[in-house]
């Protein structure tokens, strides 16, 4: 059991979240004791609940299920961009997060500032980016743009130059969202490519997406998210019917 749970990358044990509706107003005294007796608040909901799964160190697993249902809020609770209301989020080694086009880039910095803090933030040291900065550069196609402010990129710039960054970090545990949706076929291709390179050195991949053919290129298992809970855990194909069939 303990080789067991040392050979998982994630561990999610009864994860539940809840959001505000609005952001008016203030949480009443009242709420708050119904908060602790488990129902829901007024004007909150539950974005994921009752949500248990592991993943293997090495794993490609991709998450399907309709939009709203809680499958990009589940990538950042595994990120630990969000912290649950209930259950837990175990992740054993650092994540490379690719999870929103604007993630950890600061607009009126340019590509080249931009570059040398996400990278950092990401613990990657001064020498390391130095050392890295042109393939990066060179892997988002932004030669010409290195010292234009962020803002100015359109999304698909802010996409190469997120994933170049991103797929360069060190991190055994790859998160993708639906970013590379923005991207175009080329390079979409070039950033498969490399993801490719990335399992192959044993990384293990979170998977969102609505493409199919991606699910499939890279996952052999799937989780159906619906009604904010995970319905369903199993292989890719299955996974994939039971949504189409839902659909």
């Amino acid at each position: 059991m303990g080789s067991d749970r040392v050979a998982n990358a994630i561990e999610v044990e009864g994860l539940g979240v809840r959001f505000r509706r609005s952001r008016r107003g203030r949480r009443s005294l009242k709420s708050l004791f119904a908060s602790a007796s488990r129902r829901t608040p007024r004007g909150e909901f539950w974005a994921l609940r009752d949500v248990s799964f592991s993943v293997r160190r090495g794993e490609a697993i991709g998450v399907v299920g309709r939009n709203g249902e809680g499958k990009s809020t589940l990538l950042k609770l595994v990120a630990g961009v969000l912290l649950p209301d209930e259950g837990t989020v175990r992740v054993r080694g650092g994540v490379a997060p690719l999870i929103e086009i604007t993630g950890g880039f600061v607009g009126d910095l340019t590509v080249r500032e931009n570059v040398a803090l996400t990278a950092g933030l990401h613990g990657m040291s001064r020498a390391e980016v130095a050392s890295r900065y042109d393939e990066m550069i060179r892997f988002a196609e932004l030669e010409d743009f290195q010292d234009t402010p962020y803002r100015h990129l359109s999304n698909g710039m802010k996409v190469r130059l997120a994933f170049a960054v991103v797929s360069q970090l060190d991190e055994p545990i790859l998160l993708v969202d639906e970013v590379l949706a923005v991207g175009d076929k080329v390079f979409r291709e070039k950033c498969y490519a490399r993801i490719d390179e990335m399992l192959n050195e044993g990384r293990t991949l979170f998977f969102v997406s609505h493409r199919e053919s991606d699910l499939r290129r890279f996952c052999r298992r799937g989780l159906y998210i619906r009604d904010h809970r995970l319905v369903m855990d199993d292989d890719i194909e299955a996974v994939l019917d039971a949504y189409n069939a839902d659909s």
